[in-house]
């Protein structure tokens, strides 16, 4: 049996949610309840991300950019987890409900440019428009944004062992589809617990690189 490895970004590569911190430090107008309608899924992750970034005006871009760059710091290990994903030829999709602007430049060291799945930005208007070239599929009625399960239906095999590793509510439907979580996040456990799928908590990617070597020659038969 194969593996495939399907990691959120924000909150899990990072140790904090780059759009909260880029709302947060931006601050716009009315922000926060929408960011309340998300976490309480009153409203779909598609639709509250759409009206988060429809706060901020297009002018910011290359400094949102900078903010985040300057600011994101990424989880423990992470390096040394792509380094172990690529000499055991483990295929490792980076899945992010951020947007390409910000995702890419801090992802550059580490050369996944052709691994990663994100949503893309407007900036042509007054206001920052968000796309989704990733958007739910029929098997999917969430509205997700970046639609996690779609891609995993879409590129994991069906007999392959898919790993999700994430953090918040918007890894959640991901979760459903695999067979191990890797957590690192309160939200998620309190998911996982509740809806008894298979997960590990981790605070450094040192333990998921522990656990998945301990359990290669189980994959491997």
């Amino acid at each position: 049996m194969s593996r495939i490895i399907f990691c959120d970004f924000d909150g899990t590569i990072t140790k904090s949610d780059n759009i909260i911190s880029i709302m947060k430090h931006f601050d716009p107008p009315g922000w926060e309840p929408i960011k309340d309608q998300i976490l309480s899924r009153e409203i779909s992750i598609r639709e509250g991300v759409g009206k988060l970034f429809a706060t901020l005006p297009s002018e910011l871009k290359q400094d949102i950019t900078d903010y985040v760059v300057e600011t994101a710091e990424i989880r423990g290990g992470f390096r040394e987890f792509v380094d172990y994903t690529r000499q055991g030829d483990i295929p490792l999709k980076i899945v992010s409900g951020g947007i390409g602007f910000f995702v890419e430049p801090i992802l550059a060291p580490y050369h996944l440019e052709d691994h990663l799945y994100c949503n893309g930005s407007d900036f042509s208007g007054e206001r920052i428009r968000i796309t989704w070239p990733h958007a739910c599929n029929e098997q999917c009625s969430n509205d997700c944004g970046c639609c996690k399960p779609s891609l995993i239906r879409k590129i994991a095999d069906q007999d392959a062992e898919k790993i999700v590793i994430g953090d918040s509510v918007t890894d959640l439907e991901a979760a459903k589809l695999a067979d191990l979580v890797f957590v690192c996040g309160d939200y998620l456990e309190e998911k996982c617990r509740e809806l008894n799928l298979p997960y590990r908590r981790f605070d450094h990617f040192d333990e998921v690189i522990s656990y998945l070597k301990q359990t290669e020659e189980v994959v491997s038969r």
